[in-house]
């Protein structure tokens, strides 16, 4: 975390749909200008193939991207917290911006399901990026 830098955090339960489409979204639009971090607390085997297929049409691919447990750590290094779903399972830190972004797990559902949870999501990193002083 710098002072010119902000760090976002996005979490979700499998880190394997919501948080890995936001923090695509994020890494995306922003750039180098905010540091994403994604984490889940229970997290998946990999990614949700809709979710690499529905960003694709975006033409932003998080195909590489790798499911990872959220950790204590991340929390306290990030200025933002996004929690998607995961409940009480994210450490709360002092001095944090915490948000509940309330979204359907894309897990299990049809491509046109995750189309709409995308587009959920993209309206919600853009007013996130309109909310940081980037």
């Amino acid at each position: 975390m710098t002072e010119t830098t902000p760090t976002v955090l996005f979490v979700c339960v499998h880190n394997a749909g919501r948080s890995q489409i936001a923090a695509g979204y994020l890494r995306s639009l922003a750039g180098d200008r905010v540091r994403v971090l994604s984490g889940g607390s229970e997290p998946g085997n990999a990614i949700n193939p809709a979710a690499v297929a529905v960003m694709a049409e975006e033409g932003i691919d998080i195909s590489a991207q790798v499911p990872s447990v959220l950790e204590a750590e991340q929390v306290r290094e990030s200025d933002v917290v996004i929690t998607m779903g995961c409940g009480d399972a994210c450490p709360i830190f002092p001095g944090k911006r915490y948000e509940d972004w309330e979204l359907e797990d894309p897990a299990g559902k049809d491509v046109e399901t995750v189309r709409r949870i995308r587009d959920e999501i993209r309206s919600r990193v853009d007013g996130l990026i309109g909310s940081l002083a980037i």
